[in-house]
């Protein structure tokens, strides 16, 4: 599944291109995950504004409401002036003066959500209990510490959960809790300010390289250009069960934790 880093370097490959386009038209393919609440025709002659990120949803913002775009499993996006017909697992397109921006996703898990304003309840539905934005100057770490006090639950399943940071996703949460030196399975009101801190640290350094790699391409990922990411290249634990650790040699595991695959170093990681 595209996490964050993916999805904001998905934003990063097409925002600008698109800014100030006029859309022509759009089009609905087979169903997504949920409806896009209003008939296509009303996206038309409508002026994109700009493309934001929150969480893992792309917000492209338009001169009369905004598209929220989630890629799901499998989803990505192309962005191009010469596109080519629409194949079997093209779903939604939004042409444009400029070029058509085209959602690819096989398994269909994605979506496509029109609103007219953040006040919209199917925008409270979907955005209302995320959590603060990792990279954002938000992300404060005393703000961080207390919330994982309230929270009884191992450290990795509070940060997938997103309700206290968004967009921690299974690849980085065990890349971040690794680079803190931090148990995936250790109980989030175990840890102390100053290990809350070390974590705090890692998971911004970690979605920031992994945003500067071009994200993780570990099946078909790409952005909105066809370019891969990179990061998966310099994992430290992540899909390295039985390698040896990077730093101490010692075989990684893999644990299951809500049906996630956990990656971690038993001797550089503490409970």
């Amino acid at each position: 599944m595209p996490e964050l880093p993916e999805v904001e370097v998905t934003r990063l490959s097409f925002a600008d291109a698109i800014q100030g386009a006029s859309v022509v038209s759009a089009y609905l393919g087979k169903p997504l995950r949920w409806p896009l609440g209003v008939p296509v025709e009303r996206l038309a002659d409508q002026v994109v504004l700009g493309v934001r990120r929150r969480g893992k949803y792309l917000l492209i913002d338009l001169s009369a409401g905004s598209l929220l775009l989630h890629l799901g499993m499998s989803g990505s996006v192309v962005f191009k002036q010469d596109i080519g017909p629409a194949g079997k697992h093209d779903h939604f397109e939004l042409r444009t003066n400029l070029g058509t921006l085209r959602l690819n996703d096989p398994r269909r898990f994605g979506a496509v959500v029109f609103a007219e304003s953040e006040a919209d309840p199917m925008v409270r539905k979907l955005l209302g209990r995320l959590g603060v934005e990792p990279l954002s100057d938000t992300f404060d770490v005393a703000d961080f510490h207390r919330g994982l006090q309230q929270r009884s639950a191992p450290i990795k399943q509070v940060l997938l959960a997103g309700e206290l940071v968004v967009g921690v996703g299974n690849i980085y949460a065990s890349e971040a809790l690794f680079l803190a030196g931090i148990r995936p399975t250790t109980r989030a009101n175990r840890l102390s300010r100053p290990r809350a801190a070390k974590l705090h640290l890692a998971i911004r350094d970690v979605l920031q390289r992994a945003v500067q790699k071009g994200g993780s391409t570990l099946r078909d990922f790409s952005n909105a250009q066809g370019e891969s990411g990179y990061f998966q290249l310099e994992a430290m634990v992540y899909a390295r069960q039985g390698a040896p650790c990077r730093q101490c040699a010692t075989p990684i595991r893999m644990l299951r934790q809500g049906q996630r695959s956990t990656f971690f170093c038993p001797h550089c990681q503490k409970p």
